[in-house]
């Protein structure tokens, strides 16, 4: 696939996605759109990929969605997927008989693909990109990062599920502050709110993530990172008896297969494991 909005680039078991407009900020734009879910239903089917990056070029990560877009809907125009989006094959990550309604929507697929993403927050991420982010499974975030809403300074509200997703990261109170105020906050605010994992120089934020995904990549089974996955996002919508019994179900499927005997074979030989995902 010839990318123009997104740099994607396979290696050593981790795909990585890298918003790509940094004279714009990587401001998102429909042709980035489709580039992107297309670049995840790619790591999502290559089985050589175990964990997926996503992070941006240049100076910010993604400050939201890009202003001609924007001035075009406030004169009346239709959001559509555009000419500049066009040509691309159609994408549809996370797309699977198993997977709950909730997670197949336009901007709420990332918990339905069954390999864990993590948001390398390099800069500004601010209205659209802002979202993006929350759709991540872990986050880690450069000391220059910024985070915000932004919506109600534009006139808009708490898009794509973020009214569902926000507060249960960071709590009802926290959400309600970002999304009322818009404000920007720094990355030190957004680790204290628990927005994101861990905040790290900047020129450290890359080794850094790469160093915590090849762990993922070479240390956990790749089945069991992801049924905790599907748990996980499943179990906000359960009580403690569902997920309890679907935990012990999945349990003892675990115990009939190549990563159970190959994780426990590896600790008593003190050896690393080799998981097949099987």
């Amino acid at each position: 696939m010839d990318y123009q909005q997104i740099v994607y680039e396979v290696s050593e078991g981790i795909a990585t996605i890298t918003l790509n407009r940094p004279g714009k900020l990587n401001a998102w734009t429909m042709r980035m759109e489709g580039e992107y879910r297309h670049a995840m239903a790619e790591a999502e089917k290559d089985p050589d990929v175990r964990v997926i990056i996503v992070t941006g070029a240049g100076r910010g990560f993604c400050a939201g969605a890009d202003m001609d877009m924007l001035s075009g809907l406030s004169k009346g125009e239709t959001l559509g997927r555009g000419g500049e989006a066009e040509d691309l094959p159609k994408a549809t990550p996370g797309a699977r008989p198993d997977v709950r309604d909730d997670f197949r929507m336009l901007y709420t697929y990332p918990p339905a693909i069954q390999k864990p993403i993590i948001g390398a927050v390099n800069g500004a991420a601010a209205g659209l990109g802002f979202v993006h982010t929350l759709y991540c499974d872990v986050r880690f975030a450069s000391e220059r990062a910024r985070f915000g809403t932004v919506f109600a300074r534009r006139g808009l509200i708490a898009e794509h599920g973020i009214s569902w997703m926000l507060p249960r990261l960071v709590g009802v109170q926290n959400a309600l502050d970002l999304l009322y105020s818009g404000r920007m906050i720094d990355a030190q605010e957004a680790l204290a709110m628990g927005l994101v994992s861990k905040v790290v120089p900047h020129d450290d934020l890359i080794p850094t993530v790469r160093s915590y995904a090849t762990d993922l990549a070479t240390l956990s089974s790749p089945r069991s990172i992801a049924i905790m996955k599907r748990q996980v996002y499943d179990a906000l919508f359960q009580d403690l008896a569902t997920a309890n019994t679907i935990a012990n179900d999945e349990m003892v499927k675990s115990f009939e297969t190549h990563d159970f005997k190959e994780g426990v074979a590896s600790f008593v030989e003190r050896r690393p494991p080799k998981f097949t995902g099987k």
